[in-house]
Formats: structure tokens, sequence, C-alpha cells
């Protein structure tokens, strides 16, 4: 089964809280995450394979962020790489060139954004619409006003991430029209 916007978002209904894993104790930790999905933020050339198909032997979806992935240049052929190489179901990406050449081999998509100021919102929106992305990571994911008026702009599910402490910030995310929450932080990786 591929990884489309459909089953992405049953997904996160059910578990809201996407672990993103950057070790290997980590990866066995997220093994009792409830949630079906699961993201990669570590690994090089010589090991991603091996990562993806520990996520997927345990039942989760591999989502790869591709820009942290040691090894890989910020060039299209990183994605061209890692389809080929890897059973992984998409890509979380910063960079548009990423995310078109993803889009254009059929892959599924996670668009990545810092929003810092004035002049990154507007990118967003800027990005969106060129890249198509399947899905949009807002960061840090305490920005639940601009959550909420960028979700009147872009016509995306949105993934909260980053500086998330605990229940109260997921709840707060997801109460501003976050579809899901990407975090680091283990104790809340139970739904």
């Amino acid at each position: 089964m591929s990884l489309t916007k459909e089953y992405f978002m049953e997904a996160t209904e059910g578990c809201p809280v996407i672990p993103a894993i950057k070790n290997d104790e980590w990866l066995e930790a997220c093994k009792e995450s409830d949630c079906g999905i699961a993201y990669i933020i570590y690994g090089d050339i010589c090991n991603i394979a091996e990562i993806v198909q520990k996520v997927k032997a345990a039942g989760k979806m591999a989502i790869v962020h591709v820009d942290l992935i040691n090894g890989l240049s910020s060039k299209e052929i990183s994605v061209d790489f890692l389809k080929k190489y890897t059973d992984m179901d998409g890509i979380i990406s910063m960079k548009p060139v990423m995310i078109k050449r993803a889009k254009e081999l059929g892959i599924f998509t996670i668009q990545r954004f810092y929003v810092m100021d004035a002049l990154s919102y507007a990118n967003v929106v800027k990005h969106v619409k060129n890249c198509n992305p399947d899905v949009v990571e807002l960061m840090p994911a305490g920005l639940s006003k601009i959550i909420k008026y960028l979700l009147e702009e872009i016509d995306k599910p949105v993934v909260a991430s980053g500086l998330i402490l605990d229940k109260e910030d997921v709840m707060g995310a997801l109460k501003t029209g976050a579809d899901a929450v990407s975090t680091t932080n283990r104790e809340v990786w139970n739904c």
C-alpha cells in the first residue's frame, strides 16, 4: 500500500502524534507508538534502507527527512536514490527542488517550513502553490495564530512540529487546526 494523503489523514486521526526518530534507541521505542507513521530524521546513505525496513517491520509507514540523511546532497538525485534503494513511503524536505522531484516520481511529500517572520510566512503560501506537497509541516508548533491564518490560505493537511514540551502543546496545536503533531519528545508519543 502506498502512502496517500487520505491514508495519512486516517492514520493521524487515530493518533495525531507522529514519532520523529533520531537514533536506533528511539527506533526501538517507536515500535510502542500508537501512530501508524514515523518520521526518520537520522541515518546515512549506508544505513537508511535498513532503518526504513525496521520502521516498516514495526508496522509503520516510513517517511524519510531527506535533508537530514548524511551523505545525501541537496540535489534531486537524492530523492531518486531513496526511491531506488529504500522502501520508504514518503519524504520530508524544506527544499522545494526535493519536493518537486518527489512529486514527479509519485512519492508522498511533506514540505517543512520554519515560520519566523512575515517573509517566511509569505514563502509558505508561495512554495505550497509552486510545489504542491501532499502535507505542509510548520515549525515551531506553538504558532497557533499563524497555523490558523495559513489554513485559510493553503488547502493542505498541516503537521505542527518543534518545541513540543507536553500534551498541552499537542492539544494546542490540534485545537488551532493542525491535523497532526510530529515530535522527538517521547513522553507524548502515545495518544
